[in-house]
């Protein structure tokens, strides 16, 4: 064979192999999308939650994806607009929908039975009837549960601790929270074991706060204390602690951000370790896990944080056996 005739049945195989694998390429499919799209529903202002957005972008990051490269993050930060956010998303090709406490996942829910659903810290997320069970959530909900329903007791201990003699604490909850309904009989309980009287503070508005806390002064109460897992609560923070502070009342809450506030002390968990853990399951989603089948995190560690210049501010000595325990302390 002439070494011309070699090249052409070179090239001629060339051309037939290169036809073969763009055969298989394109009976196989196009290669699979790996950029993750997934969104952000929240009840809050984004100024507020920025932090925790910043620890979930935190989380993604360590998982692979990195926001402008191969991550796409739909941000609706609106409380106003939450029924309308949540049925735009639920139009969107996203991979995943990341909500953030319990009237966000209600109202993403109820308006996609498809697009899977990763909350963060929902509160007794069985019992509102969000998933069907911790093991085996069901439909196109997981994410974190808070367990915040079941340290109401432990952070009455906290307060009579730090407060000896307190025996009347008033209780800020949001009326229109269906988890407050669910959680005020446990918390009755729990206070009722500790011989302590509890006044409910109700509020449907973030502008009713303020006031509704002066007025709960009538009654004497020796503390302030915070029902968890509320969006209304959260974004009022320097409301309550300002007038916590007015009536010189200690103030207690679920959540470190209300001492960063100015709060006197917190105990819970730690929101940006959920935010963190939360976009394990969206990593785990794109790779084809089912929400249904994938079990809700419960928060293992709890942190208690301690604002000794508000402890100072308000005449309280943090008893030693209190500071002991703190994760941390705002001097």
């Amino acid at each position: 064979m002439t070494t011309t005739a070699r090249s052409a049945g070179i090239a001629m195989l060339a051309v037939v192999s290169l036809f073969a694998l763009s055969t298989t390429t394109l009976a196989q499919g196009a290669a699979p999308d790996k950029t993750l799209r997934v969104a952000i529903l929240s009840s809050g202002d984004f100024e507020n939650r920025s932090p925790l957005d910043a620890a979930l972008v935190d989380g993604l990051r360590a998982q692979g994806y990195v926001e402008g490269r191969n991550l796409v993050i739909e941000r609706r930060y609106d409380s106003a607009r939450l029924q309308d956010n949540a049925r735009e998303l639920a139009a969107m090709p996203l991979d995943a929908i990341l909500t953030t406490c319990t009237p966000s996942t209600r109202t993403m829910k109820d308006a996609t039975a498809t697009t899977p659903i990763v909350m963060v810290a929902v509160s007794d997320p069985v019992r509102q009837h969000i998933i069907a069970s911790l093991a085996r959530p069901g439909q196109n909900v997981t994410g974190t549960s808070s367990q915040a329903e079941d340290l109401l007791a432990k952070r009455l201990e906290i307060v009579t601790a730090t407060v000896p003699g307190v025996t009347t604490i008033a209780v800020l909850t949001n009326a229109n929270n269906p988890v407050h309904a669910l959680s005020w009989d446990r918390l009755e309980a729990g206070a009722r074991s500790m011989n302590l009287k509890l006044v409910k503070v109700e509020v449907r508005r973030s502008a009713e706060v303020g006031a509704a806390i002066d007025a709960a002064m009538r009654e004497k109460p020796g503390a302030l204390f915070t029902m968890p897992d509320d969006p209304l609560m959260y974004n009022a923070r320097p409301v309550i602690v300002a007038a916590a502070t007015r009536n010189r009342l200690p103030d207690f809450h679920w959540a470190r951000q209300y001492v960063d506030a100015g709060g006197l002390m917190s105990y819970g968990e730690s929101l940006g370790g959920s935010y963190r853990a939360a976009a394990g399951y969206l990593a785990k989603i794109k790779n084809g896990a089912n929400p249904a089948l994938l079990p809700v995190e419960q928060p293992t560690r709890f942190e208690l944080v301690i604002n000794l210049a508000t402890a100072r501010a308000l005449g309280i000595t943090v008893p030693p056996s209190v500071l002991a325990l703190a994760d941390d302390v705002i001097r």
